[in-house]
């Protein structure tokens, strides 16, 4: 078996997914933003601002700032309700339409009377976007929090901004317990950059799609057909009866996590394959691959059903 992303037509696309310009709290104009991104070798973005009333309700049109060459998704980062904490949702969805409806968050705090965050990210997705947890470990989030929020595509697995300004980028815990809970998630690296730290270009996706192509690109991400990373390439994963293989750029570690604490490692100098025994895999329901560089820099593999 191998995976659609490294088995579907087309090329891979570099991407960041999640930005803020000054329309909301990041320090630079959109043009600014797409101009960077292009300039460092980026294929797309979806600017994201935060979608509330302090910023009437701003969804950046980033149309013309596409080219032969770079591309851009519209999307916003919602936000309405509070959870567990008390603290305001913040749902990442990347592809809404221009004309989607506010919601009524007039600030940065939730107030009564408002939709709830499993309700805008329904309605996000039923409007066709991807919709995302965003920085779940920064947020303070429960497990009962990420559980709500059925409409989820994916979760950030590593946020940039928040690695740089707090150093809580992780949403590991929180997907490997969704999916040994069942859910079909993804698993999502992004810059969240507002441009007052260094906190771009750390975290990107890599999507598999015929062209570079918003509509396209979209698409290849709702079916999983990416890879995430901060610094490796993946170049292909192979599932066998009793293998799995890997090929990427240069690696010193080469791990497939599965349910609970099965995680079996390969280690070595410049490895460019890596092979594992899918022996102790066996009754896991999922697998995904990390590649580790000799910097320390990672690539994660979507998760990979092999049961139910």
């Amino acid at each position: 078996m191998i995976p659609s992303a490294f088995s579907a037509p087309g090329s891979f696309w570099r991407g960041n997914l999640h930005t803020h310009s000054d329309l909301s709290d990041g320090a630079i104009p959109p043009a600014e933003v797409c101009r960077r991104y292009k300039a460092e070798g980026y294929d797309f973005i979806a600017l994201t601002d935060h979608f509330v009333g302090e910023f009437d309700y701003p969804i950046a049109d980033t149309v013309p700032f596409r080219d032969d060459a770079f591309t851009t998704i519209l999307g916003a980062e919602l936000h309405s309700g509070a959870m567990e904490n008390g603290e305001l949702w913040h749902i990442l969805a990347v592809g809404l339409p221009a004309d989607f409806a506010p919601s009524n968050s007039p600030q940065f705090n939730p107030i009564p009377d408002q939709e709830t965050g499993p309700e805008i990210a329904a309605r996000a997705r039923a409007a066709g976007a991807f919709v995302a947890i965003a920085h779940p470990q920064w947020s303070g989030m429960t497990m009962d929090d990420a559980r709500s929020i059925t409409s989820a595509h994916a979760v950030e697995i590593y946020n940039h901004g928040c690695a740089v300004e707090c150093d809580r980028a992780d949403g590991m815990f929180y997907a490997d317990l969704l999916l040994s809970e069942g859910r079909d998630v993804t698993l999502i690296a992004t810059d969240d950059a507002h441009f007052e730290a260094p906190d771009a270009f750390g975290g990107w996706v890599m999507v598999k799609a015929e062209a570079n192509d918003p509509d396209l690109l979209l698409a290849a991400l709702k079916r999983g057909e990416f890879y995430a990373s901060t610094g490796p390439d993946l170049r292909g994963i192979e599932v066998t009866e009793d293998e799995v293989i890997v090929t990427c750029s240069t690696a010193s570690v080469v791990v497939v996590q599965g349910h609970g604490s099965v995680a079996p490692a390969v280690y070595g100098a410049s490895m460019t394959r890596a092979v594992m025994p899918i022996k102790r895999l066996r009754n896991s329901p999922w697998i995904r691959v990390t590649v580790i560089d000799a910097a320390g820099k990672r690539a994660w593999s979507n998760p990979i059903r092999l049961v139910g």
